[in-house]
């Protein structure tokens, strides 16, 4: 089969290369996927490029967590059943595993979620890392109805489905956004309120849209940057959902902080329990199957293109998913 792998971390068009690689075989508690599309994240170019480490003892990196197809074989204690579903695969490279930017796939069958009929190969590669990530940073403290949240960076991956997610659960949604292209696609996934920090001043903007009180929740994409805002967006007693930062080692608001009452939940969508997962996927099918969530693709590269792929993901300009699609065997 085609395959893309690394055998060290830098820039994408000096390490990344297509090769062809053996087709794998399933484990006992796995399954084949024969893929028609291949997520690409920021946590995959970052993993690439060295910022991140990479779990476990390697030779090699087939990138990627996420990806779509067809379920081709089982293992072992896999029902038989699955053979020729549809599905949407998360979390596949993780603990050092080859992952999706190849023809074909092996994963735990828990790790690949039926696919609806009326979703594309090209969308369900989109879910995995993004849509957990945002299902999990929406719900982790509960009910929404009634509430308001806030979104940093509304028309990413990632902030595109927190604000469909947290507009199913009843909330009213608050986006920041970098430019007017981005504020649109944050309107158009369903936020009421969208501010341009680049031209507003994030705190009044959201003081003169909560009557200020501040809002209940926030979704954090990058809490080194945006750690010292937080007091002045947030409500007493109000739940912060931080899922990534560039800066580890930034300033924290820790007066402030306790002022506010703020609470804080913290989480990686890789080392979620699987119980969790399980709620999330069975929740998000529903929506998905109700034409309730949609994917917003900014560019699709046929896999051979992988460099060029991660390069537009790296640009931080993209609004929505990159995706590969895959032509298999």
């Amino acid at each position: 089969m085609k395959a893309a792998i690394y055998q060290q971390t830098g820039p994408a068009a000096d390490v990344l290369e297509i090769v062809d690689w053996d087709k794998p075989t399933p484990a006992a508690g796995q399954v084949l996927v024969k893929l028609h599309a291949s997520g690409v994240n920021p946590t995959d170019t970052k993993t690439r490029a060295g910022i991140f480490p990479i779990q476990g003892e390697w030779s090699h990196v087939m990138p990627h967590h996420d990806g779509a197809g067809v379920v081709e074989a089982v293992g072992a204690d896999v029902s038989e059943d699955r053979v020729g579903q549809r599905v949407w695969l998360h979390s596949v490279q993780w603990d050092g595993r080859d992952g999706t930017a190849a023809e074909y796939a092996v994963a735990p069958a828990e790790n690949a979620i039926v696919l609806p009929e009326n979703v594309s190969f090209e969308a369900g590669a989109t879910f995995g890392v993004p849509l957990l990530t945002a299902y999990h940073a929406v719900t982790m403290d509960g009910a929404l109805n009634g509430k308001t949240v806030l979104v940093k960076g509304g028309a990413g991956a990632v902030g595109n489905y927190a604000i469909q997610i947290a507009k199913q659960k009843g909330a009213t949604v608050i986006a920041t956004v970098s430019s007017e292209a981005k504020g649109d696609a944050a309107r158009a996934a369903g936020a009421e309120h969208v501010i341009d920090y680049r031209e507003d001043d994030v705190i009044l903007r959201v003081q003169e849209i909560t009557n200020g009180s501040g809002v209940d929740h926030i979704i954090e994409v990058n809490l080194g940057a945006n750690a010292m805002l937080l007091p002045g967006l947030i409500k007493n007693g109000g739940f912060v959902a931080a899922y990534g930062s560039d800066d580890f080692d930034a300033a924290f608001p820790m007066v402030g902080a306790i002022i506010q009452q703020m609470r804080f939940g913290f989480f990686i969508v890789f080392m979620l329990p699987r119980a969790v997962l399980r709620a999330a996927t069975e929740d998000l099918t529903k929506m998905l199957e109700a034409g309730q969530i949609n994917a917003r693709i900014h560019a699709l590269f046929p896999l051979e293109q992988i460099a060029h792929a991660h390069d537009v993901v790296d640009d931080n300009s993209t609004i929505g998913n990159v995706v590969l699609t895959v032509a298999g065997e």
